[in-house]
């Protein structure tokens, strides 16, 4: 009886945390887009069909986060509530990623299988900046891995790197 009630309450404490989780990034039906937000979208990418639409407060901002394909093509957005990007990214194929990306991935993931990659675009009010590459890859071992780097190949950010207590 003793171990049913642990474990119920482990099990409650589990869906609390959860519901947190859930609370800071919230799934949103397309008719209740903000119409600013759709504006926003639909001015830069006139064919998108919305396949995933969530929200989350990042400091002061409300910020949507919306994944759709464009004539096909895997994309998402980064909008503010009020209608400003703050990015986007577009799915690409292996052959146009930039020499030095390409060398940078081959060198840390040696004979990786790439799964998906996206080209990233920071937006500063009417300038656009191809800021970065996100690649999801599977390693030799078989591992899932996410890798972003700068245009010039520099890693800003690899999931499967080890963290220093983790090194032997």
């Amino acid at each position: 009886m003793r171990q049913s009630v642990v474990l119920l309450g482990a099990f409650a404490l589990f869906l609390l945390g959860t519901g947190e989780v859930s609370a800071q990034e919230q799934a949103v039906p397309q008719d209740k887009v903000p119409k600013a937000v759709m504006d926003a979208l639909l001015g830069k990418f006139p064919k998108a069909r919305i396949d995933k639409y969530t929200k989350a407060k990042e400091g002061d901002d409300i910020v949507h986060d919306i994944e759709f394909k464009q004539d096909g093509r895997k994309c998402e957005a980064d909008i503010k509530e009020n209608g400003t990007f703050i990015n986007y990214e577009k799915a690409i194929e292996a052959k146009d990623l930039p020499r030095a990306v390409r060398s940078a991935i081959e060198k840390r993931h040696p004979k990786a299988i790439l799964k998906e990659i996206m080209e990233e675009t920071e937006v500063e009010g009417k300038d656009e900046k191809l800021s970065a590459y996100e690649v999801v890859l599977v390693t030799a071992d078989k591992k899932d891995v996410e890798l972003r780097l700068s245009p010039e190949g520099k890693i800003l950010e690899d999931t499967g790197a080890k963290k220093p207590e983790e090194k032997k």
